[in-house]
């Protein structure tokens, strides 16, 4: 297990005690979260698929593949999002993605913007990234904020990169340096 402290908030790598929380999360922000994401089939927010999703990242994690955290405030046991480095490739690309969820009655608040900084330390100095990505919908202002206010810059617009809600969406592309960083 894996906890990176901060001071709103704290990252842990999620384990299967985690299950209840996570569902209640993703059920509570299923109309929130689908503005900008692609919906989910029903089953996607049962304790049986959020389970078989905590089972896959820690068999991931233990490859060093990916490491999937959930985001708890400081001082409590509330899980109030996820945050995750997907797509670790190594050299000669030493790069991997990272995306993250916040519930909504915590948006605004800094949270993310810290857990976003947390996640990205552990990334530079204990996996040694040298380059970490993010996908952000032009229209989610409040992500695009929360990656420039964590030094990423946007490198270029990708056309119709992720379909949502029956749509083709653009996304920006933004990135991180661990030299930047």
């Amino acid at each position: 297990m894996v906890v990176l402290n901060g001071e709103q908030c704290f990252l842990r790598t999620l384990q299967e005690e985690d299950v209840r929380q996570m569902t209640e999360l993703v059920r509570r922000n299923k109309v929130y979260w689908s503005i900008y994401e692609p919906r989910h089939p029903s089953e996607y927010y049962t304790e049986k698929i959020q389970l078989r999703k905590i089972q896959e990242s820690i068999r991931q994690m233990q490859m060093r593949r990916e490491f999937s955290f959930g985001i708890f405030l400081r001082g409590s046991q509330e899980l109030i999002g996820h945050i995750s480095i997907y797509a670790i490739k190594r050299l000669p690309f030493s790069s991997a993605f990272v995306g993250y969820s916040l519930d909504e009655a915590q948006t605004g608040k800094g949270i993310a913007t810290e857990a976003l900084e947390l996640i990205c330390r552990f990334a530079f100095e204990d996996i040694g990234i040298h380059r970490l990505e993010a996908y952000v919908s032009p229209k989610n202002v409040g992500s695009v904020r929360v990656l420039e206010k964590a030094k990423f810059d946007q490198e270029g617009l990708l056309k119709q990169l992720l379909y949502v809600n029956g749509e083709w969406e653009d996304h920006y592309m933004y990135a991180l340096l661990e030299d930047v960083y």
